[in-house]
């Protein structure tokens, strides 16, 4: 009993002051070959001591600062400055150029659409142009790049929402939040047309990775509290593609909606929720590697013989 809990509170310590990273360097000197799976022999034989002397180059000094070179795929304003007072008969020999970066603030505008009304004759009705076909939402007067502004902040950039009020402010827009939040909505709405595209690809492919993280989530029910929700995220690493899709739980069944139509291999850690896979016809379930060296990578103080060879043998496969 002394023993579990002597091991327990160093796994507690580790978890609160113990480094994250998992690196292993091996204590001896001899480091197995992939080539050769036996064992190397190391003789006991009494360390020499030897004198080395070398040389190497004197460090230069510290020059002037080299001003950075700006990309060259920016746009270029060209802005030619003449000298004063130059004689006609001055011949151009050359010139000097000096690149300046210059960022301009975003651009709040209002886009006037104009539609002229017309009366048709003998009382025939009215007529008028429709809208363009480049606004996203008709009934708003919000256009796209004003939604895609919105969205880039709140996706990309992570701000609040009174942030990207304040943001708006600077170039003398004033909207409410809540109008912020209603635009924001139904763009959310718009995507999930390319959502549906991006899952359906994503399942295309024949090997999956997939995990569930736990976040904190408002909820309007629940003024000034959270809930405990789920992201569950599927990569395709062949296809460069990844899902992200949010639960209210961490229950099997999200799994199972998730990967419905899936079929391949699946990579997991050792949550019991992916063991129902395990007999699915047309998938292959198998386990991560890091999981299981970071077993060992923990057991190092309780026998790190045993657990230094097994993490040896893995740092092969890396």
């Amino acid at each position: 009993e002394f023993e579990r809990l002597k091991e327990e509170l160093a796994n507690l310590k580790r978890m609160l002051y113990g480094q994250k990273r998992e690196r292993f360097i091996p204590t001896d000197s001899q480091q197995l070959s992939i080539f050769s799976p036996q064992e190397a022999v190391v003789e006991n034989v009494e360390p020499q001591v030897e004198q080395v002397s070398y040389e190497r180059n004197k460090p230069k000094k510290k020059g002037k600062a080299v001003r950075m070179e700006l990309p060259a795929n920016l746009p270029r304003k060209e802005e030619i400055i003449e000298p004063e007072d130059l004689p006609q008969e001055a011949r151009k020999i050359g010139q000097e150029i000096t690149e300046v970066l210059e960022i301009e603030p975003a651009k709040v505008s209002v886009r006037r659409i104009i539609r002229p009304k017309y009366a048709l004759p003998l009382d025939q009705g009215i007529v008028i142009a429709p809208l363009p076909d480049d606004l996203p939402l008709p009934r708003s007067n919000a256009s796209a790049s004003a939604l895609a502004h919105i969205s880039v902040a709140k996706f990309v950039d992570h701000l609040p929402w009174h942030r990207i009020n304040k943001q708006l402010k600077r170039s003398n827009l004033f909207l409410p939040e809540s109008t912020l939040q209603g635009w924001f909505k139904q763009s959310c709405e718009l995507l999930l047309v390319l959502y549906e595209l991006l899952r359906k690809q994503l399942l295309s492919s024949t090997y999956l990775q997939m995990d569930e993280s736990p976040l904190k989530v408002l909820d309007k029910d629940k003024p000034g509290a959270t809930h405990q929700g789920y992201m569950w995220v599927a990569n395709a690493p062949e296809l460069r593609l990844v899902l992200f899709e949010y639960a209210p739980s961490r229950a099997a069944k999200v799994a199972e909606g998730i990967l419905e139509d899936f079929q391949g291999t699946l990579q997991t850690d050792g949550y019991s929720a992916y063991d129902r896979f395990e007999q699915q016809e047309g998938l292959l379930l198998v386990a991560c590697m890091a999981h299981i060296r970071r077993k060992f990578d923990q057991a190092l103080d309780n026998d790190r013989q045993r657990a230094s060879d097994v993490l040896k043998q893995i740092g092969l496969l890396y």
